[in-house]
């Protein structure tokens, strides 16, 4: 069984996150302008930073910069790729129904053939396809491929590269203009994109005593200067055994807001009968001046498995975010090797 779900976690703070928490939190983001998702709702908040998120990632409220490795690691931190031997092809869905946000993708990750692990990963998805008239008629798509390097047996470095495109047909209540719903284009009724760049993210992480494992990464380390690409930087700490871990992380946004914000998160999972992951997390979004618990269950197979996981806001935008995926484990099958093994 590969080690890609083994935690049970406890909320608690990194010092990262915690710096920020005092700064006082904007109403609208600085890179994008557009109207709000609701009322009383920012626009980031709802376009959930641009992140990506497994079902892993969602139950344990994003609490994953040390201890998320297989298909969680191109999302998170690249490095912990090489954090387990896998070979791993799923596919995964999110819906968040208070927004119309609809993500749809797979990711690939083989850390098996070869001492340089990779990865692979394609999604797209919608926002706020509601009324016409106050509509953001948003969609985009992300591709993401990632390395990662085991330097030495409990130090990884990991790099990725990302190219997102985002469109928005809709005007919202600014009416015309670039800053509402993107530039007109001149050859059709739509419009042209309103991001159109590659970045990349970068992290690293340590392992000591096949306990304690210590991560950081960056995400959009070109520095866009956009809300729809934020540069983010942020670190975890867990303690990990065969079926627990201990993790909290801390995250700081640079471009969201109008000021630096932070995100706060802690979780964790149980391996029931070394096949039901049991998943509880906790999230603070100083952005959002927002709380949310998550949670998620699944089965996990020697060839495959199967997960779900939800997170509800309890104080801040109402939302409620929920993930599925399905996953095939391709070292099952006998067709792969490590890179230390013969073939079969």
């Amino acid at each position: 069984m590969p080690l890609r779900s083994r935690v049970w976690t406890i909320p608690c703070a990194l010092a990262l996150g915690i710096a920020l928490v005092g700064a006082p939190a904007a109403a609208q983001e600085a890179g994008d302008k557009s109207p709000l998702v609701t009322a009383e709702t920012p626009v980031p908040f709802g376009f959930n930073y641009g992140e990506v998120e497994t079902t892993r990632a969602l139950a344990l409220a994003g609490a994953m910069r040390a201890a998320g490795n297989a298909t969680t690691s191109p999302f998170m931190n690249p490095a912990n790729m090489a954090l387990s031997r896998v070979y791993h092809i799923e596919a995964l869905a999110t819906v968040v129904p208070e927004f119309g946000r609809q993500v749809y993708g797979g990711v690939i990750v083989d850390s098996i053939t070869n001492r340089l692990a990779g990865g692979i990963a394609v999604t797209g998805g919608f926002l706020d396809l509601g009324d016409a008239a106050t509509s953001l008629d948003r969609s985009w798509l992300d591709v993401r491929l990632a390395l990662a390097y085991p330097i030495a047996d409990v130090f990884n470095v990991g790099i990725g590269g990302r190219y997102l495109k985002v469109t928005q047909d809709g005007l919202g209540p600014l009416g015309d203009g670039k800053a509402s719903g993107g530039l007109k284009d001149p050859e059709g009724d739509g419009r042209l994109s309103i991001l159109n760049l590659p970045t990349f993210d970068a992290g690293v992480s340590v392992k000591i005593a096949d306990l304690l494992v210590i991560g950081a990464s960056g995400q959009n380390l070109t520095f866009p200067d956009n809300g729809l690409m934020p540069t983010t930087v942020g670190g975890g700490v867990a303690v990990a055994t065969e079926d627990f871990t201990i993790e909290a992380d801390g995250n700081a946004d640079f471009n969201s807001y109008n000021e630096p914000t932070a995100r706060v998160m802690a979780g964790g999972e149980y391996l029931l009968l070394d096949h039901v992951p049991l998943r509880l997390g906790y999230r603070y979004d100083q952005g959002a001046d927002s709380h949310a618990l998550s949670g998620g269950v699944g089965y996990i197979a020697r060839e495959f498995m199967i997960e779900a996981s939800v997170r509800r806001t309890i104080v801040g935008p109402e939302a409620t975010t929920m993930v599925f995926q399905v996953g095939y484990f391709l070292e099952s099958s006998g067709l792969t090797a490590s890179p230390d093994e013969p073939a079969p």
